[in-house]
């Protein structure tokens, strides 16, 4: 059973590697601002978080999977789109892309606790069958510790860590030492939710051991070149 991430997200990558999966990655084209004033021009609303990323996790996962569909006629396997943000009072908080931004979100998170939205989307492609689809959102609440100091911010900032990731923070690198607690699946916060996407699989009429590399001690995925979520 062949794997393919619609992702370039090297946490993805790592989550899935680190659970047995040694997935083909290929970088979803798809236009994320562009998918989302589409949609919230057509219904005369602002999407909320839960919906905007299952909406970007299913448009990435389709896209990837009609292009292996007619690029690799015989692949029989899953397609996992997935798509990331972190909420703070009721405000999104995507990549900061800039260091006075990423700064300016440590101090407003330090001591607060917000929620990381994670959305997935799995299709699975079958030669001669429709490509069969199902989707879910999973949500983390993550809380900061209130001691980190302004030292501690800069000296995070300047790792260059923080400025690609939702929400400007990971668990599973530097960031994860200012974090004081998580209330939800961790691997949610890291990118995707492993148990959300393990029932999402089995959905589809596919068992999750099945995906498992257990004979290849490398693991090993392709090269990606995106350093955050997206």
């Amino acid at each position: 059973m062949r794997v393919c991430l619609a992702s370039t997200s090297p946490a993805r990558l790592m989550l899935l590697q680190q659970f047995g999966i040694r997935p083909l990655t290929l970088a979803p084209d798809v236009d994320e601002d562009a998918v989302i004033a589409s949609v919230e021009a057509a219904e005369g609303r602002t999407l909320a978080p839960d919906e905007h990323v299952l909406l970007l996790a299913r448009r990435k996962a389709a896209e990837v999977a009609a292009r292996l569909a007619d690029d690799i006629p015989g692949f029989d396997g899953i397609v996992i789109g997935g798509d990331s943000m972190f909420e703070l009072d009721g405000v999104v908080l995507g990549k900061p892309h800039t260091p006075e931004n990423a700064q300016a979100r440590w101090h407003a998170m330090r001591g607060r606790t917000g929620v990381l939205h994670s959305g997935h989307a799995v299709v699975r492609l079958s030669p001669g069958s429709a490509p069969r689809e199902a989707d879910a959102v999973a949500a983390a609440s993550v809380t900061f510790a209130a001691d980190v100091t302004d030292a501690e911010i800069d000296a995070y900032v300047e790792t260059g860590e923080p400025l690609k990731v939702a929400g400007a923070f990971t668990i599973d690198s530097l960031g994860g030492a200012f974090i004081e607690r998580i209330e939800g699946d961790p691997s949610t916060v890291v990118g995707m939710s492993v148990s959300t996407l393990r029932r999402l699989i089995r959905d589809l009429g596919v068992e999750w051991t099945d995906l498992w590399h257990t004979d290849d001690p490398s693991l090993g995925g392709a090269e990606v070149d995106d350093p955050g979520l997206s």
